[in-house]
């Protein structure tokens, strides 16, 4: 073997000995009050590109409703918007450099923000992607799974039925028990790694596995605090359904902007 190639391994043995992981602070109540706050002045300063991301999240839960109701699967629609908040933080992902920006005092320009966005298809984001959707779509399947075990010899012709059934029968009763027990550990799991790794990935250049621990290591970090803000996110987002998803056009660019000074709260 020449010097040559022995000093290359050297300096690579080094660099991966040298290599260390983000670290993480711990978070209390009052850090994520202030990441609210700051949340709520960043939509405040960028109105419009919180109304726009905010509207292809709307837009996007309007139109899978209606597909369920036109493809005669009025039933699961409930299980989807249960399961809908699991994908927010890839949403977010436009509101996250809309708060980086005014941050670091960067000018907003549709163009520079929308190239940004456009130039996470050729980094880490796909692979963050791919996990949030094999998990969402896990979680839609096993929903199917638990109502053909539970409910498989009742009739679920539409939604109406659907809602009968679950609210005034016992196995319906049982379905919502274990289905929401299932659900929650869905999105504990969905939640611990893209709760940071997410922003992490638009912000540094840092591989998607390494984000992924690194999101886990903050939740590890301060359990009550971010299991607490993974359930205001997903109550929020659920009440924000009810004005036909309209709601979503203030709560969505508020929690990810919100959720981006959580992250800059969270990673040192």
């Amino acid at each position: 073997m020449s010097s040559i190639e022995t000093k290359k391994e050297n300096k690579n043995d080094i660099e991966e000995s040298d290599y260390k992981p983000p670290e993480v602070n711990a978070l209390g109540f009052d850090d994520i009050k202030l990441c609210l706050c700051k949340g709520f002045s960043d939509f405040r300063q960028a109105p419009t590109f919180g109304l726009f991301f905010g509207g292809i999240f709307a837009f996007a839960g309007i139109l899978i409703v209606q597909s369920f109701y036109v493809w005669e699967r009025g039933w699961l629609i409930y299980p989807m918007l249960v399961g809908f908040p699991l994908i927010g933080p890839f949403a977010a992902v436009g509101l996250y450099d809309v708060s980086r920006r005014l941050n670091d005092g960067l000018p907003l320009r549709w163009n520079e923000i929308m190239s940004v966005v456009g130039m996470q298809t050729s980094r880490q984001l796909p692979y963050m992607a791919f996990v949030m959707l094999f998990i969402f779509w896990v979680w839609m399947y096993q929903i199917r799974l638990l109502i053909a075990i539970i409910l498989g010899r009742m009739s679920i012709p539409s939604w109406d039925a659907f809602f009968n059934i679950i609210t005034t029968t016992p196995e319906g009763l049982a379905f919502i028990i274990i289905g929401h027990i299932v659900g929650a550990c869905f999105a504990l799991l969905l939640f611990s790694v893209t709760v940071v790794s997410i922003p992490i990935i638009l912000d540094r250049d840092i591989d998607f596995v390494t984000a992924m621990i690194t999101s886990v290591k903050t939740v590890k970090k301060s359990p009550l605090v971010m299991i607490s803000w993974g359930m205001f996110i997903a109550i929020t987002i659920l009440i924000s359904f009810i004005p036909l998803f309209l709601g979503l056009l203030i709560a969505l660019p508020v929690l990810g902007h919100a959720s981006w000074h959580v992250y800059k709260k969270a990673v040192v």
